[in-house]
């Protein structure tokens, strides 16, 4: 099951997602300012994302990945893949993930790719279903790896053997 991480444990690379410019018509004109949609991990199992805003790019930037460290979880993984289908919904933003065969690759769209490389996933299957908001599609995305848990996770919460839990 997914839980909060220190960041310092862990080597993280980041990740740029998506980088939006915004302004602002006040009465003196406009203001420009950029909003950062970072993704963070260690590759092993372990990611998190986050949203910087600042009047200045690599703040905005600098902003995201602080954030991201602080929304670190841990994903259950079953070798290079997830070990079961997951449907992630955040919003209007729905992102399906499948497990896939070794050799297959990421299969996903720009937004959750980054999400599951950072994640350390290397064979998966995944589509984005409605929304294709980029904010709302990594959290989606998030909520869907959340979900995840393996067969030793199930078996240990209903104190049964693994082998019952596979067969049920």
């Amino acid at each position: 099951m997914a839980k909060m991480l220190d960041a310092n444990e862990f080597e993280l690379t980041e990740k740029l997602v998506v980088l939006n410019r915004v302004s602002k018509t006040v009465k003196g004109g406009r203001i420009a300012r950029f909003a950062a949609i970072m993704v963070v991990g260690d590759g092993n199992g372990h990611v998190g994302y986050g949203l910087g805003k600042a009047a200045e790019v690599p703040d905005a930037i600098r902003k995201g990945i602080e954030d991201a460290k602080k929304n670190l979880i841990e994903v259950s993984l079953n070798g290079s893949t997830i070990p079961h289908e997951v449907l992630g919904e955040y919003g209007a933003g729905k992102v399906l993930l499948k497990p896939a065969a070794p050799g297959t690759g990421i299969i996903a769209g720009g937004t959750v790719r980054a999400v599951l490389e950072s994640a350390g996933i290397k064979n998966i299957r995944a589509k984005c279903l409605r929304s294709s908001n980029p904010t709302n599609v990594v959290k989606a995305t998030f909520e869907g790896l959340k979900q995840l848990r393996t067969a030793e996770e199930i078996a240990s919460a209903r104190g049964l053997s693994v082998e019952a839990v596979k067969k049920a």
